[in-house]
């Protein structure tokens, strides 16, 4: 399916007001990251972890994962770590579930998140990333996990996996698995970087460590996965991976992978459409800056902003560094259009880690939420006009890629400073408006509630594959409202070590008719839609369209 569209000219006026409110507390959530922090400055303290969303008891209201770090050799907890799981009980309350579900992972050092439908079941599946080695966790459909890492054989044994992503990249009806793998450190290669001085020992950079490299898993559609990394090509070149988006970025209908690396060229890999990928990082003009610098990639996440039917890629840098928009140009290449979008150096004392795609006011054009947080807590020692605890940055899209910073505008508990690592967003509460969960380093999370954003018009769409893969991932999404059409793809991974609500999301603004919704699965079947309803969420089955939600557990 050819996705083109005429760009509409850009407006700027900010139709409805939109406030985010942190209710973690109110919502019954109590977990706490630990950031294991010591005195040894294990790099690994720096990292944070991710959050989840998934809705692993198909009530339709999304859950609520965090992952959870460990003991290390230079810190013992005050109390036993685990990770998260807390079930949505449609109230704006959440409850903690996770020891009837199994899935706190104690022991393990935990840093991202994916979750996909990997056997077709109907039910979502839990992966999650960490020091040493992942976890699998197979959904039981009955309100409990298995651990079936070793008989998947997904383990990722001695690597440090960050973000990792489900995909069908060979188009076979079940879900594969790309997996970012970081550094090579560990407690006996530690290194004493800063000054050897009292308080100034710092966390080291990944340029004092060699790279690890790109994990890729085939689904061999029996519950196990053959390790085809070196087959596939994807893990050929050395890497440092902290971010992963997969999505189609030519418009050939295969998903290929794009991979924001920590002071390494980033990368972009094109699906063959035979099971191998071609490395054109540097040809696409992402492996780096518009002059050259490979600067610390941490979030990532793909989307049409600029509306003429092709994804463009944002990712996230350090402070003096630029978070970059790379707009796609059709031909295979990409061009740095930090400073046209007006992006720009307005972040340049923030450092930059999660990110993601989102209309937080429903008119119809992609924004952009950021968490921020430096990586070294005595930053300050450093760079003095820098903190440790920054800001959430938000750009609203004004139309055809121009943005503007609004974060001032949408409350004071958007703008509180923390420091931000794993990011997802989600219409949690099924309001219409798209809110967002932000970890923050050695602290307790914020759920931000989106209050205001579904005064304009939207819909949402829950995808069930039957040939494609039961996700339906990897899906091209045309929707047509009023002579607008917006241009959108069921991607897998985004962000930084966290997993979204799996749902496409549409802002329609004042918009008050869906023209059609055209829809391309991965098994080359298309279905157009037309006269559907608006201000819903829409479940469609391939082939059949619009069902019931519950028609298909």
């Amino acid at each position: 399916m050819s996705f083109s569209r005429t760009v509409p000219a850009v407006s700027p006026a900010i139709s409805i007001p939109v406030k985010f409110t942190d209710v973690r507390k109110r919502a019954g959530i109590s977990f706490e990251q630990d950031s294991t922090g010591s005195s040894e400055k294990y790099y690994l303290e720096t990292m944070g972890s991710g959050v989840g969303w998934l809705d692993y008891d198909q009530d339709g209201l999304m859950d609520l994962f965090f992952a959870q770090t460990a003991a290390t050799a230079a810190y013992t907890p005050p109390h036993a770590l685990r990770s998260s799981l807390y079930r949505n009980n449609g109230d704006g309350t959440f409850t903690d579930v996770t020891e009837k579900a199994g899935v706190g992972g104690e022991g393990h050092y935990a840093q991202g998140i994916a979750v996909g439908d990997y056997d077709n079941d109907g039910y979502p599946d839990l992966y999650v990333t960490g020091y040493g080695r992942a976890i699998l966790y197979h959904n039981n459909r009955d309100g409990t996990f298995t651990d079936v890492t070793d008989k998947a054989g997904v383990s990722d044994l001695g690597q440090w996996s960050t973000s990792a992503a489900w995909f069908d990249y060979d188009r076979d009806g079940w879900l594969d698995l790309v997996v970012c793998n970081y550094v090579n450190w560990s407690p006996k290669h530690n290194l004493w970087c800063g000054e050897h001085r009292p308080g100034l020992r710092a966390y080291c950079s990944p340029n004092d460590y060699s790279g690890q490299r790109i994990a890729l898993f085939h689904n061999n559609h029996d519950g196990t996965f053959s390790d085809v990394s070196l087959k596939s090509g994807v893990g050929k070149p050395e890497a440092k991976g902290m971010g992963v988006v997969t999505a189609d970025f030519d418009n050939d209908g295969w998903p290929d992978i794009a991979i924001a690396n920590d002071t390494w060229p980033n990368f972009l890999f094109l699906n063959q459409h035979d099971g191998t990928f071609k490395d054109v990082s540097f040809i696409s003009g992402v492996a780096a800056s518009e002059d050259g610098k490979y600067e610390a990639g941490m979030g990532i996440d793909a989307a049409d902003v600029d509306g003429d039917g092709w994804l463009d890629i944002y990712i996230t840098h350090l402070d003096f560094e630029l978070n970059r928009l790379y707009l796609n140009n059709r031909d295979g290449t990409f061009t740095d259009d930090t400073f046209g979008s007006a992006i720009g150096s307005t972040a340049i004392l923030l450092s930059g880690v999660a990110m993601k795609f989102m209309d937080y006011d429903n008119d119809g054009w992609e924004d952009i939420v950021q968490a921020n947080g430096a990586m070294l807590d005595n930053i300050r020692l450093y760079h003095s006009e820098v903190n440790y605890r920054e800001p959430m940055l938000m750009y609203r899209n004004l139309g055809a890629g121009k943005f503007a910073k609004v974060s001032g505008l949408l409350g004071s508990d958007f703008n509180q400073p923390i420091a931000g690592r794993g990011l997802a967003v989600a219409d949690y509460d099924n309001d219409g408006d798209l809110d967002v969960a932000v970890v923050d380093r050695g602290g307790y999370p914020l759920l931000l509630r989106n209050d205001g954003g579904n005064a304009n018009n939207w819909v949402s769409v829950r995808l069930i594959g039957t040939k494609s893969n039961r996700d339906g991932n990897g899906s091209l999404l045309r929707l047509t409202s009023e002579g607008f059409t917006q241009s959108k793809q069921s991607k897998g991974g985004m962000s930084y070590m966290s997993a979204q609500d799996p749902r496409i999301h549409f802002g329609l603004g004042k918009r008050n008719k869906i023209d059609s919704l055209a829809i391309a699965w991965p098994s080359g079947h298309e279905d157009k839609l037309t006269n559907l309803p608006i201000n819903r969420i829409l479940t469609i089955r391939e082939g059949e369209g619009v069902v019931p939600m519950k028609s298909y557990m």
